[in-house]
């Protein structure tokens, strides 16, 4: 069951309406339909990891870029997480691991505060829980395994919000909300997700949604983004 983990008084005042409205929620509600999960999805958890930024610019979002030579998804940003494992004690266990063994983040920084509904993703066969963090005493991140993870940013909400970095991105019959980021487009159900939290929180901003763009066009144009400045 999604909905808040804390007391919304007792996060920050930016984070407060994501945590209040967590529970009101259903998969619809982040434009990706369920789906009737099969029997075998295997349980996943993916952490999204809000704090505030050293440059005084807002919240930020932690974010990071999988290695070209992964069979998975290579080269696609995404939220630090991956399948609950028999170690874990569930879901928000599963996605602060993650976010360890990936980024070097430090555990005891991080506070959950609540839970989004269960996201069926065919194409890798995970049900993912995403779990909402407020990173309340942030620590140094990097790329722990180049193997894995090629790139790790913390990325203002500010930049993501902006109209000019916000797209939509083509793939054959489908299209998926889209960001650009310096070395980073951050597209499908990452970037369907991280839609959806952003209009949650309150954080979006009117932008062109008739800004369709073919895959590879939407690449070059996050290589060409003005760096904002990260670690990996």
């Amino acid at each position: 069951m999604n909905g808040a983990l804390v007391d919304p008084a007792d996060v920050p005042e930016w984070l407060r309406a994501l945590v209040e409205r967590a529970s009101e929620l259903t998969p619809d509600s982040l434009g990706w339909p369920r789906n009737n999960p099969p029997a075998t999805a295997r349980p996943a958890a993916v952490l999204i990891l809000l704090g505030d930024s050293a440059s005084d610019d807002g919240p930020d979002v932690l974010l990071l870029r999988r290695a070209e030579g992964l069979d998975a998804h290579p080269g696609q940003v995404a939220f630090p997480g991956g399948g609950v494992e028999p170690i874990d004690d569930g879901p928000v266990d599963a996605a602060i691991r993650e976010a360890v063994e990936e980024t070097g983040v430090v555990p005891s920084g991080i506070r959950p505060v609540a839970t989004l509904p269960e996201l069926h993703v065919p194409n890798s066969g995970f049900r993912v829980t995403p779990v909402i963090a407020h990173w309340r005493e942030p620590s140094p991140v990097l790329a722990v395994d180049p193997g894995e993870t090629a790139a790790v940013a913390r990325v203002p909400v500010r930049w993501l919000t902006d109209p000019q970095n916000r797209i939509t991105v083509s793939i054959g019959r489908h299209t998926t909300p889209a960001f650009l980021v310096p070395g980073m487009l951050v597209w499908g159900f990452t970037g369907g997700l991280l839609s959806g939290v952003l209009d949650l929180g309150g954080w979006s901003r009117g932008w062109n949604h008739h800004d369709v763009r073919e895959l590879d066009a939407a690449f070059r144009a996050a290589e060409e983004a003005d760096d904002v400045g990260f670690a990996g």
